[in-house]
């Protein structure tokens, strides 16, 4: 239900005071104890790109992967959502199935288990490609080749699936469900807002969704939930926007609930203060206001946000720069502070890499699933780490 003049500036009335009582100190406590137990790629189609995956682990204990793969490349109009399994703890995988392929670019995969047990797939659709596809088209034309022409002949047989009108009716926000475990799913339904790895679940039986309103009239970073196990979904608030930035520099959020009640979320900042840093802000009255967002002191994104079986927060998120890889923060106060990093993986040879999203499979052990291009693949793969606390 759209926002109304009234609840905006309530809201943001209530997220300046909130804000005015944040007090924040990064890096409180220092990285705890921790070892890697294995890393390795879990990816079997050598020759496609996977991008973007998000994992969580099921009520019966199977871990369930979702990515953007079948691709050719970073951005190309191939991506389609595909799902793999595994029912050891990441011992053994299974080959990637599609469970959604539309006519153009499907993007950043989530998945959330409601506590109904319905499975929520998330995606979005982009024609991000087009300028590649019409710059490689014109050279080609001109006789000066930038792209492959077996590759040109795939990227424009792609684009011919939909007219120049059809294409823009096809960009969107998009959820899917399964109510048998993940056997057969439903066809994607528009929803509000995207981010990479989707809603997570509350203790009262809502589903919450933090994300950013793509391809709608105006760019909006908004608070949905759904009362009704994920088939329709209410904006019940914009996140504000921290004072001095530029909201359309807002990216993939995530959130979870703290032990305490409060909902947290974290944001990709691309504003030139703190930028390339993790972004956050909570609300304490069940996402009707926020606080200001406000830095954390962590360089590094976009986040996934886990609370642990012992109530503890972990945040998991890519690291772009040395060490190169991705790492993790705890947090023992409902994320009024972050310990500093774990280095779950620090020697990878490309930045092209990360959206880690992590389980728990046992008190302090846990399995970290992330997307890297390694330096004898073109294609970038699934990768995943095993570790644990001490």
């Amino acid at each position: 239900m759209p926002l109304i003049s009234r609840r905006t500036m309530l809201s943001t009335s209530a997220a300046g005071l909130l804000a005015s009582q944040t007090r924040f100190t990064s890096a409180a406590i220092a990285s705890p104890k921790f070892s890697v137990k294995e890393i390795k790629t879990i990816s079997l189609q050598s020759d496609r790109y996977h991008g973007w995956p998000t994992m969580i682990r099921r009520k019966n204990g199977d871990l369930l992967v979702v990515c953007s793969g079948g691709r050719e490349t970073h951005v190309c109009p191939f991506g389609r959502v595909e799902l793999i399994r595994s029912t050891d703890n990441g011992a053994t995988w299974t080959y990637a199935r599609t469970i959604v392929d539309g006519e153009i670019d499907d993007r950043d995969a989530g998945i959330l288990e409601t506590g109904q047990g319905t499975l929520l797939a998330t995606t979005f659709t982009s024609l991000a490609y087009e300028p590649g596809l019409k710059k490689a088209t014109a050279a080609a034309e001109q006789g000066r080749a930038t792209m492959p022409p077996d590759q040109l002949a795939r990227w424009q047989s792609a684009h011919r699936r939909l007219t120049d009108e059809e294409r823009p009716r096809q960009l969107g926000c998009w959820m899917l469900r399964s109510e048998n475990g993940g056997r057969s799913w439903s066809p994607a339904y528009r929803v509000p807002v995207n981010s990479p790895h989707g809603p997570v679940n509350l203790s009262d039986g809502r589903l919450f969704y933090p994300g950013v309103t793509l391809w709608a009239d105006e760019r909006t970073v908004e608070a949905c939930i759904s009362e009704d196990d994920g088939k329709t979904w209410n904006r019940v608030s914009r996140i504000p926007t921290r004072s001095g930035d530029d909201s359309s520099k807002y990216h993939e959020l995530h959130g979870v609930e703290a032990a305490d009640g409060r909902l947290v979320v974290q944001i990709r900042n691309h504003n030139s203060a703190n930028s390339g840093e993790t972004l956050q802000t909570h609300s304490t009255d069940g996402g009707k206001t926020w606080a200001e967002p406000y830095s954390i002191g962590v360089w590094g994104l976009p986040s996934h946000l886990l609370r642990l079986s012992d109530d503890r927060l972990l945040m998991t998120y890519g690291h772009r720069r040395a060490p190169l890889g991705n790492q993790a923060r705890i947090s023992t106060d409902n994320a009024q502070t972050w310990s500093e990093p774990i280095v779950i993986h620090g020697d990878a040879t490309s930045g092209d890499l990360g959206y880690p999203s992590t389980v728990e499979i046992a008190a302090n052990h846990f399995v970290t699933v992330w997307y890297e291009k390694l330096s004898d693949n073109p294609f970038a793969q699934l990768r995943m780490a095993k570790w644990q606390l001490s």
